[in-house]
C-alpha cells in the first residue's frame, strides 16, 4: 500500500523522521543524567511509546499522559508508572483507583488544599504531586506560596513529590532564553522541594520538564525527570523554535486537491480545520505558516511558501506561491501538509499510516482518543 492508495485526509507517520527527534531528545536528557517520563499526549500511541521508552540513550520512569483515558490505554498495554499531568477533580479518583487496584501506578496532581484532602482521604490507593508554577501562570502555586506546606502534610504518606511544567518556554525565540527559563523551571522546583522537606516531608519526585526546557537545559542537579513531548512529532511552530530540526516535522496530513483555479495560483485540499485544526501559534513565530505549509508527496518542501491560507471545515484553501514553480494539480492530486500544531492536528485522526521516508505505507499505528 502506497500514499496514494490511502482515503483522505489522514495523518502520515514518518518514522524516520520520529527516531531522529526521539534520539535528539534521548541524547540531550541522557547527557544531563536525568531519567525522561515522556510525555504521550501528542502521539497517544503505544507504538510511539515503546520507541520512545527503548531508547538506549536516556532511562526512563515511566509515562505522563494528558487523559484518563490514555492512563487506561497505556496501562492496558503494559505500561503502569503513569502521571496524569492534570489537576484531579474528586469525581475521577475513583477512575483513578480503579485502575490502581488493577495493577497500574498512575499519580495524580493538585494544587489546592482541600482537593489534597479528597485525595487523602479516597479508600483507594493513590499517590499526588503538587503542582508548582514556574512562571507559565496556568495550574499550580509558586514555590513560594504559604499554602505549600499545607497541602503536602494534608496528603501526608501520599504525597509523591513536585511537578511543574514550563509552558511559557514556547514563547522563547533563541537557546539561551529557553535555557534561563529551564533554569528558572529547575530553580522553582528545588525551592518547593526543599520547603517540603524542610516542614519534614518525603519528596522523592522532582518532575519538570517541557520540550524547549529539557532540550536546552545547561543542568538539571536535584532533578528526578523530565516530561518533553511534542518533541517527538515536531511540527511548524517547534521547527520555528528550535525544539526540532527543520526537517524534523515527523507527522503530515495526506489530502488531496479538489479545486483548481490556475490563474489564482490557488487550490482548494480536502483537509480543512478538522482534519488539520485551526491553530495559528506560527503567526507569533518568526514565520507565519497560516494553517499549514504544502508539500509534495513525499513530505518535501518543492512548492516554496505554499501555505493553506484559509481552513474552513473541510475545505482548506490553498495560496500557491508565486515565487515557486509548482505543478498544474489536478483534481486528485495529493499533497501532505505540515501542521502548525501536531497535537491539535493529530486529535481529529484514529490512526498513523506510517513511512520510512518514502510513500510506502510499512505500518498502520492506531491512536487513543477522548477523555
Amino acid at each position: 500500500m502506497r500514499l496514494a492508495d490511502l482515503p483522505t485526509p489522514c495523518l502520515v507517520l514518518d518514522r524516520r523522521v520520529l527516531e531522529r527527534n526521539v534520539d535528539r531528545m534521548a541524547r540531550a536528557v541522557g547527557s544531563l543524567g536525568v531519567p525522561l517520563r515522556p510525555h504521550m499526549k501528542t502521539a497517544k500511541s503505544i507504538d510511539v511509546a515503546r520507541m520512545v521508552l527503548a531508547n538506549p540513550q536516556a532511562p526512563t520512569t515511566g509515562i505522563t499522559v494528558s487523559t484518563l483515558a490514555e492512563a487506561e490505554y497505556f496501562s492496558g498495554h503494559g505500561i503502569n508508572d503513569i502521571l496524569y499531568a492534570v489537576g484531579i477533580t474528586p469525581q475521577k479518583l475513583d477512575q483513578v483507583a480503579k485502575l490502581n487496584a488493577a495493577g497500574a501506578a498512575v499519580k495524580v496532581i493538585t494544587d489546592d488544599l482541600d482537593m489534597a484532602r479528597a485525595i487523602a482521604a479516597h479508600p483507594g490507593r493513590m499517590q499526588a504531586l503538587i503542582e508548582i508554577d514556574c512562571g507559565e501562570m496556568r495550574g499550580g502555586i509558586a514555590a513560594d506560596d504559604e499554602s505549600l506546606e499545607a497541602i503536602g502534610q494534608a496528603l501526608g504518606d501520599r504525597l509523591a513529590g513536585i511537578m511543574t511544567h514550563a509552558g511559557h518556554s514556547y514563547s522563547a525565540r533563541s537557546v539561551a532564553q529557553m535555557a534561563d527559563i529551564a533554569e528558572a523551571e529547575r530553580t522553582a522546583a528545588l525551592t518547593a522541594t526543599r520547603r517540603l522537606r524542610a516542614a519534614g516531608l518525603e519528596c522523592p519526585m522532582v518532575s519538570v520538564g517541557s520540550s524547549p526546557t529539557a532540550l536546552h537545559a545547561r543542568a538539571l542537579g536535584g532533578v528526578t525527570e523530565t516530561r518533553p513531548g511534542v518533541y517527538m512529532f515536531g511540527d511548524l511552530f517547534q521547527a520555528e523554535i528550535g525544539t526540532v530540526e527543520p526537517d524534523g516535522i515527523a507527522v503530515t496530513v495526506l489530502a488531496s486537491v479538489i479545486g483548481r483555479r490556475p490563474a489564482e495560483r490557488r487550490i482548494v485540499i480536502d483537509a480543512g480545520g478538522m482534519a488539520l485544526s485551526k491553530d495559528r501559534s506560527t503567526e507569533a513565530a518568526p514565520h507565519d505558516f497560516g494553517f499549514g505549509l504544502v508539500l509534495d508527496m513525499l513530505g518535501r518542501r518543492s512548492y516554496g511558501n505554499s501555505l493553506v491560507a484559509r481552513a474552513n471545515q473541510e475545505h482548506g484553501v490553498v495560496n500557491l506561491d508565486p515565487a515557486a514553480t509548482v505543478p498544474d494539480f489536478r483534481i486528485g492530486d495529493r499533497v501532505r501538509v505540515a501542521p502548525n500544531h501536531t497535537c491539535m492536528t493529530s486529535a481529529a485522526h484514529d490512526r498513523y499510516f506510517v513511512v520510512d521516508g518514502g510513500d510506502e505505507v510499512v505500518a498502520v499505528w492506531p491512536r487513543i482518543s477522548g477523555w
